[in-house]
C-alpha cells in the first residue's frame, strides 16, 4: 500500500514513527537505542539458564503470547527455553493480577501499581545497602536526584515498602524479602508491555530501569533485564542473522506523522495541536482513509468514539479477508487473498526461518492478491510501469529472492526453494547479553543518551515541562480509581481478532460471548453464578460478556480477553463482548501519546432477560446495485 499510495503521489504516515508502544518514545531518553532494540538484543533464555537464579516477572510471562510473532513463528522455542531454565534451578516470581500469566510465586498486585513497587523495592535495597553504589556512580547519570525523591527528602514521602503497600496490596515485608532476594543471587527482571499501556506508561519503564540499575547487574550474565519478554515467541529466544528481500517503499513526499492512538483525534479535531516527544505538532485534515493490515475496531481504544470518528472521512477504503468490524465501517471494500491463496514466501521480522508458501488454493469469488489489486489501480491511473516496474507477481518474487540470496549466497535458487521445504538460519547471536558491551566499558561503548550512560534522571525529559514526567521515574495516580479494574490480553483461542468465527474461538466463548473472569467472590458480591451473561459498563459504554469464575484472577479485577468482534447496537455499545467499548482514549501522558487503555475501570452486573443474538460472524446483508460501474 506504501509503495502505491507513493506511486500516485498520496500521502501515508509511516509505521515506525507510530508510538503504539511507550517505550518507543521513552527509552531513547532513557537508555538509548529504540524499544526495537532492546527486543533485538535481548539476553537469550539460554544465558538466563546458566546464571540466573531468579527471574522477577512484572506482568508475568504469559506463554499465550509466545506462540506468535511479527510475520510468523516457524518454531516455539520459549516455553522449551523456560522449561530448561526452571530444570537448571531459576525461580520465577510472577507480579500480575493473574496467576496463569506464569507457574511461580505468585504476588497478585494491584493493577496500574507495579510502577510503586518498583520504586519501593529500589528504596529498600537502598536503604538495607544492598545497591550498588559503584555501578550507579560509573554507568548512571542523575541516582542523587532518584535518591532523594526515593528517600523521601524531595517530597516529604519516602517510597518505601510501607508506603507501596498501601498502593498494591501486598504487604509491606513480602516487599522487603522480595528486595533481599533480587539482592542475594543473580536476578534478571523483566517488564510485559502490557504496563506501559496504562496511564502514565512511561513511568512503569523508567522505574523498572532504575530498580535494575539499583541492583547494579545490568550486563551481566542472567542479569540486568528486559522489556516486552511475552510481546511475542522470539524475545530473548532468537534473531535474525539478516533482513530478508523486501518490496521498496518509495519516497513519502509527506514527512508528517501521528502517534496511532491518536486516529480518532485526528478524524475527529483536524487542526489541533497536541504535545509529543517535547515539541508540539498539529493534526492534519484526513479526508480519505486506506486501512490494509489491521483492525483499528479491535486494537483501538473507546470504540464508540472511534465509529464517530469513522464517519468524518469522505471516503474509507479497507482491504480485507472477513467481514471485520472495520470493514463493516468501509465505503468500500477490496477483497484480498488470504495467505494460502497467493504465492510467496515467509521471512518474519524476528523469525531466523525461511518458509515457501507456495499457492495452495486459488482466491476465491473477486478476491485477488494485493499485488494485482494494486497493479490494476495503477493501471487506471496510468502509473502502472512505475509501481510494477516491469515485473509482474512472480517476476517480483523471484527478485526478492535474489535479494534475500545476496544475504547467504549459499540458498537455493528460487525454484528449488519453493520445491522444498523451510530453511532455518543460524542465529547470530545465540549467547547475547543485553548491554553488555557497555557493562564491559562504558567510555568505548557508550550509550547514545546526552551522557552516554543510562539517564535515571534526565535533563531534556525534564526540560519539557510535563507535570507527569518530573525527569525521572515517579508515580502518580491512575485517572480511574473506582469500581473493578479491567484487565485485557491476548486470549490463547486466536490471535488478536484473527478467525474469531473460528471453532476454536468459539468453543472458548460463554453464552456465545467472550468469556469475563471473575473471582468467586467478588462474583457472590454481584449475584453473578458462572454461564451467566453479564454486563460491564464504563463512562464510555457498555458490552455484554459470558461469566467464568475462577480463583486464577485477584479480587477486585475482572479479565476479559481482546478481539471479540465488535457487535454494536444502535448506540455502539457492544453485544458480544469486545473490551475496547469500555477502555478510555486517554494517552500515557504528552510525552509518547501511546495508548493508556490499562487503566480503565468498570461495573459489572447480571444481565436479565434475553440476551441478542450474535449475528457479528455472519456476512452482512447485500442490496443489489441497479449500476454496479
Amino acid at each position: 500500500l506504501k509503495r502505491f499510495l507513493n506511486c500516485i503521489g498520496g500521502c501515508v504516515t509511516s509505521e515506525g514513527n507510530y508510538s503504539y508502544n511507550a517505550a518507543l518514545v521513552a527509552m531513547p531518553h532513557i537508555v538509548g537505542g529504540s524499544f526495537r532494540d532492546h527486543i533485538a538484543q535481548a539476553t537469550r533464555w539460554s544465558v538466563i539458564a546458566e546464571n540466573t537464579g531468579l527471574v522477577v516477572a512484572f506482568g508475568g510471562l504469559a506463554k499465550r503470547n509466545m506462540q506468535i510473532c511479527d510475520g510468523g513463528n516457524s518454531r516455539h522455542l520459549v516455553p522449551g527455553e523456560m522449561a530448561r531454565a526452571r530444570a537448571a534451578g531459576v525461580a520465577f516470581v510472577n507480579i500480575s493480577p493473574l496467576r496463569g500469566d506464569l507457574d511461580g510465586t505468585w504476588m497478585p498486585v494491584n493493577p496500574g501499581t507495579d510502577c510503586a513497587l518498583m520504586l519501593a523495592l529500589a528504596q529498600t535495597l537502598i536503604e538495607e545497602g544492598l545497591h550498588d553504589a559503584e555501578f550507579l556512580a560509573r554507568y548512571c547519570s542523575g541516582f542523587d536526584r532518584v535518591a532523594e525523591y526515593l528517600s523521601g527528602r524531595a517530597d516529604g514521602v519516602p517510597k518505601d515498602a510501607e508506603w507501596a503497600s498501601e498502593k498494591c496490596g501486598l504487604k509491606a515485608e513480602a516487599i522487603r524479602e522480595l528486595a533481599r532476594r533480587m539482592a542475594s543471587t543473580r536476578t534478571f527482571i523483566t517488564c510485559a508491555a502490557s504496563l506501559q499501556r496504562a496511564d502514565w506508561g512511561e513511568q512503569v519503564l523508567w522505574a523498572c530501569v532504575t530498580l535494575v540499575c539499583v541492583l547494579g547487574q545490568v550486563g551481566l550474565p542472567g542479569g540486568g533485564y528486559g522489556i516486552g519478554y511475552a510481546v511475542n515467541g522470539h524475545v530473548g529466544a532468537v534473531e535474525r542473522p539478516f533482513r530478508a528481500g523486501a518490496l521498496p517503499q518509495g519516497e513519502n513526499p509527506v514527512s508528517s506523522v501521528i502517534p496511532v492512538a491518536m486516529i480518532a483525534d485526528m478524524l475527529l479535531r483536524p487542526g489541533s495541536t497536541y504535545r509529543y516527544d517535547g515539541a508540539a505538532h498539529t493534526l492534519p485534515n484526513a479526508r480519505t482513509v486506506w486501512w490494509a493490515g489491521g483492525n483499528p475496531f479491535h486494537h483501538h481504544q473507546d470504540l464508540r468514539r472511534l465509529r464517530e470518528a469513522f464517519q468524518t472521512p469522505d471516503t474509507v477504503i479497507v482491504n480485507e479477508i472477513s467481514w471485520t468490524a472495520t470493514a463493516r465501517h468501509a465505503d468500500i471494500v477490496l477483497p484480498v487473498a488470504a495467505g494460502p491463496e497467493r504465492r510467496d514466501f515467509g521471512a518474519g521480522k524476528t523469525d531466523n526461518v525461511l518458509v515457501p508458501m507456495p499457492q495452495a488454493v486459488r482466491p476465491p469469488g473477486a478476491a485477488q492478491t494485493e499485488f494485482d489489486l494494486f497493479t490494476g489501480l495503477a493501471a487506471r491511473m496510468g502509473v502502472v510501469e512505475e509501481f510494477t516496474e516491469g515485473l509482474d507477481e512472480e517476476g517480483w518474487l523471484r527478485r526478492l529472492w535474489e535479494d534475500t540470496r545476496a544475504h547467504a549466497p549459499d540458498l537455493p535458487d528460487w525454484d528449488a526453494f519453493m520445491a522444498g521445504g523451510p530453511l532455518v538460519l543460524n542465529d547470530p547471536y545465540p549467547d547475547r547479553v543485553f548491554l553488555s558491551e557497555f557493562r564491559e566499558d562504558p567510555e568505548k561503548h557508550p550509550r547514545p543518551t546526552p551522557t552516554g550512560r543510562i539517564e535515571l534522571y534526565s535533563d531534556v525529559v525534564a526540560g519539557f515541562d510535563l507535570p507527569e514526567c518530573p525527569g525521572h521515574a515517579a508515580w502518580s495516580l491512575p485517572r480511574e480509581t473506582e469500581g473493578l479494574a479491567l484487565l485485557s490480553g491476548q486470549p490463547a483461542t486466536r490471535l488478536h481478532s484473527q478467525f474469531d468465527d473460528g471453532a476454536l474461538s468459539m468453543g472458548g466463548k460463554v453464552a456465545g460471548r467472550e468469556p469475563v473472569l471473575i473471582h468467586p467472590e467478588d462474583a457472590a458480591m454481584y449475584g453473578i453464578c458462572h454461564g451467566d451473561v453479564v454486563e460491564l459498563e464504563s463512562i464510555r459504554g457498555r458490552c455484554l460478556a459470558g461469566a467464568r469464575l475462577t480463583d486464577e484472577i485477584a479480587r477486585g479485577c475482572v479479565f476479559l480477553w481482546t478481539g471479540a468482534w465488535y457487535q454494536p447496537d444502535d448506540q455502539g455499545h457492544c453485544q458480544h463482548g469486545n473490551p475496547n467499548v469500555l477502555t478510555h482514549d486517554l494517552r500515557t501522558s504528552d510525552w509518547s501519546q501511546s495508548p493508556a487503555a490499562h487503566s480503565t475501570r468498570v461495573q459489572i452486573r447480571r444481565f436479565f432477560g434475553d440476551p441478542p443474538d450474535i449475528h457479528v460472524h455472519r456476512p452482512p446483508p447485500f442490496v443489489p446495485m441497479e449500476n454496479p460501474t
